[in-house]
């Protein structure tokens, strides 16, 4: 696990905390705001971020990330100028994990074995790719690891017990639980229903466990972090950064979504 995910999650836990990880869409609303917004959220209270790299067939993300990715594509948004920005971001914050989510096609364009050393040199931590399983990372996969790069699993409501299992023996970082089938953004989530995917999980795993999709304020958050080490928030929270006009107005609006998260999750008995 690298270092800095590693500290994430053994700080929140010796302070009684949950993890709280936004997901961006890296360049978007602007590539020039970026850095300032992802400084923004950590401000508000976030504790890891999840860049999202853009590409032009997100298949397991709903229309506010897709379009998302579409701006930002449009604006010149590639791999290299996401580990710019997290380069950027470094320069003054050296402490709060940055993991990279997104489709093998950028990496393969880059380089899959060229690419992992790139990015933690550029201070990403983890990669998580949706349309790569484990087993197919082959030459990637070494690379991954000889460049301390961790590679986030996802377990989905239809993955059976022995596929936990196998996930569970090569995950690193954390484990990404997609809490119901379907696609970012969509979807009802019912934080009962987690309940017995996450202790199993844990029975094969002493990774932390991350819940995404589906969850949209802090009340959502709050129901599923009595379940989870950490939660995610994608699409809402990219939805409300579409509407910014400038720097400042995204940087705002990132506060303002997240401090509530933060407040909430601080909160829970």
């Amino acid at each position: 696990m690298s270092q800095r995910i590693s500290n994430c999650f053994l700080n929140a836990q010796k302070a009684g905390r949950k993890v709280l990880i936004p997901f961006i869409t890296a360049g978007d609303p602007h590539p020039d705001w970026n850095v300032a917004v992802m400084h923004a959220l950590v401000d508000a209270g976030a504790d890891l971020i999840e860049l999202g790299v853009p590409f032009s067939d997100p298949m397991a993300d709903g229309a506010v990330i897709q379009l998302a990715s579409e701006r930002a594509i449009e604006k010149g948004v590639s791999l290299s100028g996401v580990m710019q920005m997290v380069e950027a971001f470094r320069q003054s914050d050296t402490s709060t994990p940055v993991v990279l989510m997104g489709y093998m096609n950028p990496v393969e364009h880059y380089g899959r074995t060229r690419f992992p050393a790139d990015a933690t040199a550029a201070g990403v931590d983890g990669l998580l790719l949706v349309d790569c399983p484990p087993e197919e990372r082959d030459d990637l996969g070494v690379a991954m690891e000889t460049s301390g790069l961790d590679g986030i699993c996802l377990v989905a409501p239809t993955t059976t017990r022995e596929r936990v299992k196998d996930i569970a023996r090569v995950a690193s970082g954390f484990i990404y639980y997609v809490s119901f089938k379907g696609i970012t953004g969509a979807g009802q989530l019912n934080s009962a229903e987690l309940v017995e995917p996450l202790r199993q999980i844990r029975e094969f795993s002493d990774l932390p466990v991350a819940v995404g999709f589906g969850i949209k304020n802090a009340e959502m958050a709050v129901k599923v972090a009595k379940h989870a080490d950490a939660i995610v928030i994608g699409s809402a929270l990219v939805e409300a950064l579409a509407e910014a006009k400038t720097k400042d107005e995204a940087c705002s609006v990132a506060k303002a979504f997240v401090a509530p998260v933060r407040q909430s999750l601080d909160n829970i008995a």
